[in-house]
This record gives C-alpha cells, structure tokens and sequence, in this order.
C-alpha cells in the first residue's frame, strides 16, 4: 500500500489550523460552563443564574450562564461535525473505505466516554457524542445541502417539541410538577451530596452510575437528536467550502456574523427576561419557555462564533491560533479538566466540596485552562498527539502511530 493511498492520521501541516482553534475556544467554554456542576450536585433544582449568590459570585455566574452556557457544547458538536466531513474527504481522495475507521473511531469515543462518565464524571458529553456519530456515518453520501437541512430539521425538531411543551404548561389544568416530583429531586440533591462531599471513590462510583441511567440515558431522547443535527450542520459547513477557503466566502460568513450574533442575543435576552433561573423540577409556561429559547440561542451564536474567527484569522489575526494546540488535544484536555476537577473537590481527593465560591471556582477554572494551553503547547513541540488521542488513533486506525515528532511533521 503506497503512502499516497494510505488512510492514517493526518499529520499536523496538513490540519485545518482553524478548527483545533475554534476547538481550544471551545474546551475553555466547557470548563467554565462545567464549573458550578463540579462543584455541586447535578441534579440542581434549578439551572441559570443562582439566585442565592450575591455580589462578584451573582456577577460571574450571570457571566457563564449569559455568554458561555448552551453555546460551547454547541460549538463542539458543530465542530464534531466538521470533522466528520474532514475524514469523509480525506478517505474519498485516498481512495479508502471510510466506514471501518470511522466505526471503530466512533466504539474507542463510546469506551472514552463511559469509562468517564461511570468512573470520573457523571457530567460526560463523549458518550452522546459517540451514540450520534453511529447515525451520521449512515448519511455519509448525503450532499452538504443535505447534510444542512436535514440537521437543521433534526435540531428544530427537538426545539419544537420543547415549545410543544412549553404551550401545553401555559394550558389551565396541565400539571406542573408536584410534591412527588420535588421530594424526588430533593432526594437525588442530598444523595450527590452524600456521595461527592462525604464519600470514598467506591460511594461517587455508585452515586455516577445512578446518575447517568436514572437521568443521562433517559435525556438521551432530546440529546442524541439535537447532536446528531449539530454534526449535520457542521459537516455541510465543511463540505459548503466556508471553512477550508474563507477568503473566498468572507460575505457568507460575514452574513452569519450579522444574523447569527443578534438572534443569539434576542433569544438569549428574552429568555433571561422569562426566567433567569428556571427550575428543572416545579415546570411552568414560562421556565419552559426560557430554557428553550437559551437552548436555541445556542446554535446562532456558535455559528457566530465560528464565522468570526475565520475572518479574523483570514484578516491577518493570529490570537486565535494560541488555543489551537489545547484544540489538537482537545479529547485530553476535556478529560484532563474532569481529573483535576473531581479530585480536588470530592471527598476522596482534596475534598473542597462546598468550600469555594464562584468567584474562586472560576478563577481557579481560567488558570487550569493557561496551564493547559502551556502544557498542550510544550507537548506538541515533541509529539503528534495528545496521549489519549494516541491511544484513539491506534484503535481507529488499528496500528500503532509514530507519537514523537519526526522531520517535515
């Protein structure tokens, strides 16, 4: 087999530099977006911004809650996507079968993922992930038009059914959560709190396995839709050609710039005028509604995003590029954050549950993430990959790649 047509992973001078940026953006977002759930129970009463925080805590947390929540895990699944359309073309012009790399890619992502949501992190993403790209490697010969309008159709659909449900609540008579929904809820809040601030790992073990199959699984329903529809969206931006040669599609994007950013912000804004803390338990017309339309103030703002740093990228800006390397090992960096993250707060690392403030979980949040872009930095001077994207490549590719640098990588 002649290196020409060889399916292997691609080395660092053939990368879309754009994206690993766009994704170290985005790994940053995630980590202050994940704070306040690391710190206590995920099984919050309600979610936004915490009414019972005062001062520059209130100030931080309207700050995530505004500008960060709902938009960064968007941005990623658009840039799962994206790199999805990046292999699919990458295996057509080598003359290789996609499918068995991509299949294999997406089993070595699901064992990521559960082996970090059942024994790091209840709050894993990666399985989701993994469970979606199953379906996208079935539209693979979708056109780019397809692609778009069937993940817009997807991920319209789950808003949709939210606003359905939202309609329904504003009906007289409808149920709204009762007594039994909230001592329910009251239970799995004292049982997180048992667990992640009283309990050793085997307790935290136990207490993330009843999380992710009495609330993950069954959240599977609006999530693994909406992902899949975020993967579309992202892969036909790719296969559109906006990403690979924005100079020549600088109005494109400029048009999502000057949509994408005021529908994010007037979605946004209504929503917060709604509810700024709508409760996940005692549902009304109104927290419904909030919490859908800052679900969908997500995607235009991601768009946005994306579009935004092209430009400047394309305009000559290089800034953009410092988060890249923390992108090209994006997997270990997110996995990385959990680590760090869980023990230093639970009850069996240094056990700080409780004990910090906003203020101080969000500082500490931005100084993991410098030390991440300055280790990914120093690391990549000396190998291809992040270690666990290493590992993932051997899975996926079945054989083992070269991890230290070699001459023209």
């Amino acid at each position: 087999m002649s290196a020409a047509t060889q399916l292997a992973p691609i080395p660092a001078r053939d990368r879309l530099i754009a994206l690993d940026a766009l994704r170290g953006i985005a790994l940053l977002g995630i980590l202050l977006s994940n704070i306040a759930s690391f710190a206590g129970p995920l099984a919050q009463l309600r979610e936004g911004i915490d009414p019972a925080l005062s001062g520059i805590d209130q100030a931080l947390s309207a700050l995530v809650y505004v500008l960060v929540r709902n938009k960064f895990w968007t941005l990623f699944a658009l840039l799962f996507g994206m790199g999805f359309a990046v292999m699919l073309e990458r295996a057509g012009a080598a003359g290789r079968d996609f499918r068995p790399v991509y299949l294999r890619r997406s089993l070595g992502l699901l064992a990521i993922g559960l082996l970090h949501a059942w024994l790091i992190w209840a709050g894993d993403i990666l399985v989701t992930y993994a469970l979606s790209a199953f379906a996208l490697l079935l539209l693979r010969r979708c056109s780019g038009e397809t692609w778009l309008k069937l993940g817009a159709m997807l991920y319209l659909s789950v808003i949709g059914y939210m606003l359905l449900i939202a309609a329904a609540f504003a009906v007289p008579g409808v149920a709204q959560g009762n007594a039994e929904n909230l001592a329910r809820a009251q239970a799995e809040y004292a049982a997180e709190v048992a667990a992640y601030g009283h309990g050793d790992y085997f307790a935290v073990t136990a207490q993330r396995l009843r999380f992710f199959f009495d609330s993950a699984v069954p959240g599977w329903s609006l999530m693994l839709p909406m992902s899949l529809g975020l993967f579309l969206i992202g892969a036909g931006l790719v296969r559109s050609g906006v990403v690979a040669d924005p100079a020549r599609h600088r109005a494109a994007l400029r048009a999502i710039v000057g949509y994408g950013a005021p529908i994010g912000a007037v979605s946004t804004a209504v929503s917060l005028m709604l509810d700024s803390a709508p409760s996940l338990v005692s549902f009304s017309a109104s927290s419904v509604l909030a919490q859908t339309l800052h679900t969908l103030s997500g995607l235009p703002l991601a768009l946005a995003l994306i579009a935004a740093v092209l430009l400047i990228l394309q305009a000559g800006a290089r800034w953009p590029l410092r988060f890249a390397p923390a992108g090209r090992m994006a997997l270990s960096n997110y996995l990385a954050q959990s680590l760090v993250a869980t023990w230093a707060l639970y009850h069996y690392g240094l056990n700080l549950w409780g004990r910090l403030s906003y203020a101080e979980l969000f500082a500490a949040a931005l100084v993991l993430f410098a030390l991440q872009m300055a280790v990914s930095a120093w690391w990549l001077r000396n190998y291809r990959f992040g270690p666990v994207e290493w590992l993932w490549r051997a899975f996926s590719y079945w054989r083992i790649p070269a991890m230290r640098l070699r001459g023209g990588d």
